[in-house]
């Protein structure tokens, strides 16, 4: 293969992987298990919320029109006639000149059409009720399907579900919930100088980081990772693990075998495979050069650099569109130094944050991509564009939350 035949934009590069990556399908999912999880189809209201008229206030529950013109000096006069009980509908009605007792969330009897608080009240014996102030129709009651209608549309295909919207499926009944299924995910790590974590490295070795921390990325996007054993540069060994993770999964991430030199190797592997199509070799990205993209029939190989900062950014950068359907949380701060870049091409920077009077500090964490304490120390990288050659201390830039 040699040097990269053509490079891509990471921009065109997502594009490319998003057009090859099949849908992973729905499912239904209990509530008590979908925070997090995808909304995949439209979601309605079954019933309106409330399902009647209720109070906002422990007060009284009356006709407003009778209200009208009562003040401090002038009251008007209520009979008492009952009280409305918790959870149920009331076994009366208010006739003019009426009232009775209402708790908050308590139902308005029929012949009330609003609640006036207790605060703006005197009682006189047991069936007189003093009203200090008027009220409006529809003053401190929550309408039939005020807060939802029925029929009403609660989330959007795509949405992902927060702890507050499991509280509005289980007010309104719904039990369980349309889901996009999480993709399964193989997760591979190549080289002959990789050892599993266990062992203690000889010169020259290194222990296998990638298969954990790419595997802990994956589930923590709500995702199945599926770990295999490690592989050497060994053509027959690659292609039999690679056809045992297709087998399975719908991606599979390949770490290592992605540079020049044992390209060659990792590609022809991938290659030989019936229905294989090369998407990319090559980004216009730093770190992250070598990274590929094969498509085999409906499933996708996505080769990342061996070395594990670079593995997690090009998994930030290209990976996380695909399957992260949540808002990348971002934040504006203040570079605490110059970074150099060079032109054509898309600098990714891992950053530590900094808080300090309200305002936030980035200190950029710069090293050579094999020193894995980097993104541990990093809360976040930022991107320097390709139509940009670096940035100036103290210029304010956004930063992507990992």
């Amino acid at each position: 293969m040699g040097e990269f035949l053509k490079v891509l934009s990471y921009a065109e590069a997502i594009q490319r992987l998003k057009e090859a990556l099949s849908g992973a399908g729905q499912e239904e999912c209990p509530i008590q298990q979908s925070r997090g999880r995808v909304v995949s189809g439209q979601l309605n209201s079954p019933e309106d919320m409330p399902a009647f008229n209720r109070s906002t206030v422990d007060g009284y529950a009356l006709c407003a029109q009778d209200s009208f013109g009562a003040s401090e000096s002038l009251p008007a006069f209520f009979r008492l006639v009952g009280t409305v009980p918790m959870g149920a509908v009331p076994a009366f009605a208010l006739n003019s000149g009426e009232c009775a007792w209402i708790p908050t969330g308590g139902m308005l009897p029929t012949g009330s059409d609003a609640a006036l608080m207790v605060e703006y009240t005197e009682k006189l014996g047991d069936d007189t009720v003093l009203a200090y102030r008027p009220v409006s129709p529809g003053e401190n009651v929550m309408q039939t399907g005020e807060d939802i209608s029925r029929g009403q549309s609660l989330f959007p295909p795509g949405h992902v579900l927060r702890p507050q919207d499991i509280g509005l499926l289980a007010s309104l009944g719904i039990t369980t919930v349309p889901v996009v299924k999480p993709y399964q995910v193989g997760i591979i790590s190549s080289g002959d100088e990789v050892i599993p974590i266990e062992e203690y490295p000889q010169p020259g070795q290194v222990r296998d980081v990638n298969s954990y921390s790419l595997a802990a990325m994956v589930a923590g996007m709500g995702h199945n990772p599926h770990s295999y054993p490690l592989v050497g540069d060994d053509a027959e060994q690659l292609q039999a693990m690679v056809a045992k993770s297709l087998d399975s999964n719908q991606i599979t991430l390949l770490s290592g075998g992605s540079s020049v030199g044992v390209a060659d190797l990792t590609l022809d592997v991938l290659l030989s495979f019936p229905g294989s199509e090369l998407l990319f070799h090559g980004l216009a990205v730093k770190p992250g050069k070598p990274t590929l993209a094969v498509k085999i029939g409906d499933r996708l190989v996505i080769g990342l650099p061996g070395h594990p900062v670079s593995a997690l950014m090009m998994f930030m950068v290209i990976a996380r569109p695909l399957l992260d359907s949540r808002k990348h949380y971002t934040l504006y701060a203040c570079l605490t130094q110059n970074i150099a870049s060079q032109p054509g091409r898309d600098d990714f920077v891992p950053v530590s944050l900094a808080e300090e009077a309200g305002q936030w500090s980035a200190r950029p964490l710069l090293g050579k991509s094999g020193l894995m304490g980097i993104l541990a120390r990093a809360d976040g990288y930022i991107h320097i564009r390709a139509v940009e050659q670096g940035l100036n201390n103290g210029a304010v830039c956004s930063v992507c939350l990992f």
